[in-house]
C-alpha cells in the first residue's frame, strides 16, 4: 500500500531535495519572466497614449452641461447666468421619450430650445408652467394645470410628467442622504473601526481558540444536517400518510408544487443523510489531518502577530485599485464623449403633405432659420461625429481600455498575494523566531517583488484577464440572444459559461500558489506554477482539508464581525438603545438604514481585506510546511523548521539543533 502511494507521489513530480544552502526567500534572484515584464510596460505606454487620445477628443461637459439646439452648454461660459434648459414643448419629451434612451443617448427631446424666431413660427414657447430643474433641465410640477392639446388626455400628460420627473430629479432624496451623511458620519466610523476591532482580535485569538472553535463548527455543520434530516422526515412521514404521491401530480413547471408530494422530502432525506455520513467519515478518518489544519491556522495567527503591518497591507491594494479604476472611468468617459455633435432634420409626422421634398434625417444647421412648407419641421441633436482619429477607433480605443482594466487590476491583485507571501515565507523558515525574522520583511518582499518579478505577475494577471474577457463577452452574448428564447443556443451558452466560471476559478487557484513559490524561490512563472500543483497534488488529501477548514473558519470570522456591526448599527440607529441614547444623542435621520448598510459594507470590506491576508498566509505557511517535510529530517543538519504543535501531531521530533550557527541566506 506504501509503495502504491510512493507511486502515485512520484506521478506528480520527485519530491523537493535538500539543499544546505536554503534558508526561506532566496535573496540572490534575477529577473523572470523578462518578455512579459517588456511587454506589459510597453501596454502601459499605450494605455497612457489611450488616455492622452482621450483627453484631447473627449469632451465630458456633453454629459455634465445640458445643451440648448444650437449647441451652447448651459450654466457655463456666455452661459453662466443661464443654468437650466428650457423646452418649449414638453409634452414632445415625455410622450416620446423613455428611461431606457435617456439612459443611452441622454435627454433628446424635439423641441426648440432657444428664443430665435416668432410664435407663428413655432420656435417660441406657446405656454408656460410652473417649474422645477432636475439635471439642469426645467420640468413641470406634477399638479401644475396642463393646457388641453388636440388628442392627447390631461391625465397621460401628467402621468407622463410625473415618471420623468421620478426617474431624473434625485434632488430632494440627494438632499436627504446627504443630511443624513452630515448627521451620522462619526458614528459610521466608530462602527468601521469596531468592524476592525474585531477583525484583528479575532484573527490574533485564533492562535488560543483556534482548536475549540473548528470543532464546535464542525458540529455545528452536524447538527444543522441532523435538523434536516429530521424535518425531511417528518414532512414525508405527513405527506406519506395523506398519501400525497408524485405520480399524482404529474409534470409541472410550477416548481413548488413539488414541496407537496412525498418523493421530494424522502429525495432531500436521503441527500441530507449522504452528507451527514461523508462528514463523521471525514471527522473520524481526516482527524489527523483537521488537527494539522488547526496547527496551520494557529501558526497562521501568530505570524500574524508577529508581523502586524501586513494587516494594513490592504489599503496599498485598494488604493491601488482605486487608481487604476479611477483612470479606467475617467478614459471611458472622455471616449464617450468624443466628436461634435451632429443635426438633423426632423418632423413629427413626415408623411404630412409639403414633407415629402423635405430630406429627413440628414445634416442641418440650428443657427439657420427653417423654411419650409413642411408642419412642424426642426433641426434637433442627433449625437456626435463618428470622424477623425478617436471617433473611428472609437471601439478598438475602448476594447483596449477595457483590457488595460482588467490587467492593471489583476496584476495589482497578483503584487499584494506575491509581497505577502514573501514576508510569511520569511516568518516560517525563521528558526529561531521571532530573533530569525528580518527586521522589515513586507517592506523587502515588496521591493523585491517590483524589482525582480513584475514581469512573472504581469504573465499570471495576463492569462486570467483573457479568461476574463472571455466571460465577459459570453455574457454579452447571451443578454443579446436572450429574446430568441433557443433553448439550444441557451444550453451550450451555458455550458460554456460554466466550463469558463471553472477555469477562472482554477486559474485563480494556480496563480496564488504560484506567486507563492516565486515569492520564495525567485522562479519564474511557469516553473513556480508547475512546482507549486505538483506539490499540491501529492498531498492532495491534505490541501482539501486545509482548504475546507479555513473556509469555515472564515465565513465563521466574517459572519460575526458583518452580523455583529449590522446588529448594534440597526439598534442604534433606530433608537433601540436607551441607555445609550441618555448618554449619545441619537442622530436624526430621514432613512435609518442608509447608514446601517454603510456600517455593513464598510465592516464586510474591512473583514475581507484582514482574512483575505490571513488566508494568504496559512496558504503560503501550508505550502512551507509541505517543502519543510520533503526537505528535511529532523537531524542535527536537517531539522524542521515547523512548530513544535505541527512535529507532535505528525510524531516527529528533531534529533538535534543547528544551535546557534548563523544561518545565512
Amino acid at each position: 500500500m506504501g509503495g502504491k502511494q510512493d507511486q502515485d507521489k512520484e506521478a506528480y513530480g520527485k519530491p523537493a531535495k535538500y539543499d544546505p544552502s536554503f534558508r526561506g526567500p532566496i535573496r540572490n534572484r534575477s529577473c523572470t519572466d523578462i518578455i512579459c515584464c517588456v511587454l506589459f510596460f510597453l501596454f502601459i505606454l499605450g494605455y497612457i497614449a489611450v488616455g492622452i487620445l482621450a483627453w484631447v477628443y473627449g469632451d465630458p461637459k456633453q454629459v455634465l452641461y445640458p445643451r440648448n439646439s444650437t449647441g451652447a452648454y448651459c450654466g457655463i461660459g456666455e452661459n453662466k447666468e443661464k443654468p437650466y434648459l428650457l423646452y418649449f414643448n414638453i409634452f414632445s419629451c415625455v410622450l416620446n421619450t423613455n428611461i431606457i434612451a435617456i439612459a443611452q443617448n441622454g435627454l433628446k427631446c424635439p423641441t426648440p430650445q432657444q428664443v430665435l424666431q416668432s410664435l407663428q413660427q413655432e420656435l417660441c414657447p406657446s405656454f408656460l408652467l410652473p417649474s422645477t430643474s432636475a439635471l439642469g433641465r426645467c420640468f413641470p410640477w406634477t399638479n401644475s394645470t396642463v393646457p388641453e392639446l388636440p388628442g392627447i388626455s390631461n391625465t397621460s400628460i401628467s402621468q407622463s410628467i410625473s415618471g420623468l420627473l421620478d426617474s431624473l430629479n434625485a434632488r430632494d432624496i440627494s438632499v436627504k442622504i446627504f443630511e443624513d451623511f452630515a448627521q451620522s458620519w462619526y458614528w459610521i466610523l466608530i462602527a468601521l473601526g469596531l468592524a476592525l476591532v474585531l477583525s484583528l482580535l479575532f484573527i490574533l485569538l485564533l492562535r488560543l481558540v483556534a482548536g475549540p472553535l473548528v470543532f464546535v463548527l464542525i458540529i455545528g455543520v452536524l447538527g444543522v444536517l441532523a435538523y434536516g434530516i429530521y424535518h425531511c422526515w417528518e414532512e414525508y412521514r405527513v405527506l406519506r400518510d395523506k398519501g400525497a404521491s408524485i405520480s399524482q401530480l404529474g409534470f409541472t413547471t410550477n416548481l413548488s408544487a413539488y414541496r407537496n408530494v412525498q418523493e421530494t422530502w424522502l429525495a432531500a432525506l436521503i441527500i441530507l443523510a449522504v452528507l451527514e455520513g461523508v462528514l463523521l467519515l471525514m471527522l473520524i478518518f481526516l482527524r489527523q489531518r483537521i488537527c494539522i489544519a488547526i496547527a496551520l491556522l494557529k501558526e497562521a495567527s501568530r505570524a500574524v502577530g508577529y508581523i502586524m503591518s501586513t494587516m494594513f497591507y490592504p489599503l496599498v491594494t485598494f488604493a491601488l485599485l482605486l487608481v487604476c479604476i479611477a483612470y479606467w472611468a475617467i478614459i471611458a468617459l472622455f471616449l464617450a464623449t468624443s466628436g461634435q455633435p451632429q443635426y438633423v432634420f426632423w418632423a413629427p409626422n413626415s408623411s404630412l403633405p409639403g414633407c415629402e421634398k423635405v430630406p429627413m434625417n440628414t445634416s442641418c444647421d440650428p443657427m439657420e432659420q427653417v423654411n419650409s412648407s413642411c408642419p412642424g419641421l426642426m433641426c434637433v441633436f442627433q449625437g456626435y461625429q463618428s470622424t477623425g482619429l478617436a471617433q473611428r477607433s472609437l471601439f478598438n480605443l475602448q476594447i483596449y481600455a477595457v483590457l488595460g482594466l482588467f490587467w492593471t487590476i489583476n496584476w495589482v491583485l497578483a503584487l499584494g498575494q506575491c509581497v505577502l507571501a514573501g514576508a510569511f515565507a520569511s516568518f516560517y523558515w525563521a528558526f529561531h523566531k521571532p530573533r530569525d525574522i528580518p527586521t522589515f520583511p513586507l517592506g523587502s518582499a515588496f521591493l523585491r517583488t517590483l524589482r525582480y518579478h513584475t514581469g512573472s505577475l504581469a504573465f499570471g494577471a495576463l492569462i486570467l484577464t483573457l479568461v476574463q474577457i472571455a466571460r465577459v463577452i459570453l455574457e454579452y452574448i447571451d443578454h443579446k440572444l436572450r429574446g430568441a428564447q433557443n433553448p439550444l443556443t441557451r444550453c451550450i451558452l451555458c455550458c460554456f459559461k460554466c466550463c469558463l466560471w471553472c477555469l477562472e476559478k482554477f486559474i485563480k487557484f494556480l496563480n496564488r500558489n504560484a506567486y507563492i513559490m516565486i515569492a520564495i524561490y525567485g522562479k519564474n512563472f511557469c516553473v513556480s506554477a508547475k512546482n507549486a500543483f505538483m506539490l499540491l497534488m501529492r498531498n492532495i488529501v491534505r490541501v482539501v482539508v486545509l482548504d475546507k477548514v479555513t473556509d469555515l473558519l472564515l465565513f465563521f470570522g466574517k459572519l460575526l464581525v458583518v452580523g455583529g456591526v449590522g446588529v448594534l448599527s440597526f439598534f442604534f440607529f433606530t433608537g433601540r438603545i436607551p441607555s445609550l441614547g441618555k448618554t449619545f444623542e441619537n442622530p436624526q435621520l430621514n432613512y435609518y438604514w442608509l447608514p446601517i448598510m454603510v456600517s455593513i459594507l464598510g465592516a464586510y470590506l474591512i473583514a475581507s481585506g484582514f482574512f483575505s491576508v490571513f488566508g494568504m498566509c496559512v496558504d503560503t505557511l501550508f505550502l512551507c510546511f509541505l517543502e519543510d517535510l520533503e526537505r528535511n529530517d529532523g537531524s542535527a543538519d536537517r531539522p524542521y523548521y515547523m512548530s513544535k504543535s505541527l512535529l507532535k501531531i505528525l510524531g516527529k521530533k528533531n534529533k538535534g539543533t543547528p544551535g546557534d550557527k548563523k544561518r545565512k541566506k
